[in-house]
């Protein structure tokens, strides 16, 4: 299957959305919508066959969609918890509130917190060096423990191993794409320590397819 590359990213802010509400928008390969890239901390919600695009290192994305109201999001989030940070647009940095911000989001375009299917990625363990807090596991734990506590059905899952991932979700259809990256990406593995090192020392509270 021929692999879809980034294309060359086009701003496009929306000021009026929520606080986390992913708005960068680009032209990804291989699609004829303009696709949206969900960056750390942010979450998106359509009911469109838009795609939604990430890029995930020892952080999660949870894709939900209800497939009665066909209105379907991802989240990205780095950390399970890190409390009340009490400074607007950090909440979805943690997987506890980056859940329940893209779980309210879609109840509000009709989707109903029963009938939620999810499908998740990431959680890998992409700094050698860097693996005292063994952020990609926690993830990946949380993630779990969450989605069987809300009773939300796991379609899929790609998580932990070495390797970054690139994952595509279409929320209308609740079809997702993953294409796993290579292991010694450094740009990713740099971003990763400065994330996390951040948050250390002054912390702010179906089937997939590869492609």
């Amino acid at each position: 299957m021929a692999i879809k590359q980034l294309g060359d990213p086009l701003f496009a802010r929306d000021p009026s959305a929520p606080i986390g509400f992913a708005t960068f928008r680009y032209t990804e390969r291989g699609f004829t919508a303009q696709a949206v890239k969900v960056l750390p901390g942010e979450f998106y919600v359509d009911s469109d066959e838009i795609p939604i695009v990430t890029v995930l290192g020892s952080c999660v994305a949870v894709c939900l969609r209800d497939p009665t109201a066909q209105v379907g999001g991802m989240n990205h989030f780095l950390l399970p918890d890190g409390g009340d940070s009490g400074v607007a647009g950090t909440a979805g940095r943690y997987g506890v509130n980056a859940m329940e911000m893209l779980i309210n989001e879609l109840v509000k375009r009709g989707a109903q917190r029963r009938r939620l299917e999810a499908k998740v990625f990431g959680g890998g363990r992409v700094m050698k060096n860097f693996t005292s807090l063994n952020v990609g596991q926690r993830n990946a734990d949380f993630t779990r423990e969450f989605l069987k506590t809300e009773e939300i059905r796991v379609l899929s899952e790609d998580l932990l191993d070495i390797f970054p991932r690139k994952v595509c979700f279409l929320p209308k259809s609740g079809r997702a794409l993953v294409k796993k990256l290579a292991a010694a990406d450094d740009t990713l593995v740099l971003q990763e320590k400065q994330y996390q090192s951040r948050l250390v020392e002054s912390p702010v509270a179906g089937d997939i397819e590869l492609f």
